[in-house]
């Protein structure tokens, strides 16, 4: 079964997606067993000082992808901003066009890598993503649009972002293997999965490669798409909540305010492409 694997590869033994109730977590803050647990999710940067210098470079990191797609009309980083914002309207219209829909969200993801070459969408036209975006919107799923960062400590949240990608999973799964004309038995990438509810609803932060480099450098968590790394993330947010926030409130469109999620995507993001830029010369 795919399913059970549909965030990609593993952390700490468990699949990627598991509920935080499966581990022993429950949603009631200030329990003993969610304080330990607290203590455990901790972003393990080494030092007082290391985190400060971490979320000095996230929020500077942040505030020049921002800055640069407003500088660059019609640059490719605007694409997550259309692609969010129809997704946001079409949750409160009765007759959403899932057509229209599928149309931005496959530029998006084609805009963010996702139709290179090797990949199995680049056989495929924009369709394939309709029963997606019909599932995206049903009513179950509102709790995940542009959530705060504690709300991944709730039962319920943890339930639905579960169950959406193990469906994202199946259905770009059965459509790989009809491309390739046989099972392929690795997971369907995480990358494909974290860009789309990056996009769709900006509930987690999408684990390619500048993002991962990003939080690697200052080991602010795992560098796997799991349970475990979305936590971790949630305790560096909280830690860190007044300045992000004083940061994220100058982030907006029109009346498009930018996710905290966005926030932590688009600042470990840049962090992750300057050190490769760096690296390179």
């Amino acid at each position: 079964m795919r399913n059970n694997e549909a965030w990609g590869t593993r952390s700490c033994g468990y699949p990627i997606g598991r509920l935080i109730s499966d581990v022993g977590i429950n949603a009631h803050r200030g329990t003993a067993e969610m304080d330990a647990a607290l203590e455990e999710e901790k972003p393990y940067v080494e030092t007082k000082e290391k985190s400060m210098e971490a979320i000095d470079e996230l929020i500077s990191a942040a505030q020049t992808f921002y800055d640069e797609a407003r500088a660059i009309e019609n640059g490719r980083s605007r694409s997550w901003e259309h692609c969010y914002r129809v997704f946001r309207d079409a949750r409160t219209d009765p007759s959403p066009d899932c057509d229209y829909l599928s149309l931005h969200l496959a530029f998006y993801l084609a805009s963010w890598g996702m139709y290179r070459g090797s990949s199995f969408l680049l056989q495929k036209d924009y369709k394939v993503l309709v029963p997606i975006v019909e599932k995206i919107l049903k009513p179950e799923y509102d709790c995940l649009f542009g959530l705060a960062c504690t709300d991944l400590w709730e039962s319920e949240v943890q339930d639905r972002l579960k169950e959406l990608g193990d469906y994202i999973a199946e259905h770009f799964g059965l459509i790989r293997d009809e491309v390739a004309g046989r099972e392929v038995p690795t997971p369907v990438s995480p990358v494909l999965i974290t860009k789309i509810l990056m996009g769709t609803l900006g509930c987690v932060p999408a684990y390619d490669r500048f993002f991962v480099d990003g939080i690697k450098k200052y080991k602010v968590t795992t560098q796997e798409y799991s349970r475990n790394s979305l936590l971790k993330l949630v305790g560096f947010y909280e830690a860190h909540n007044d300045r992000l926030e004083e940061a994220r409130r100058g982030m907006r469109v029109g009346d498009l305010i930018y996710p905290q999620m966005k926030v932590l995507d688009m600042g470990f993001w840049q962090v992750g492409f300057e050190r490769d830029a760096g690296d390179a010369k």
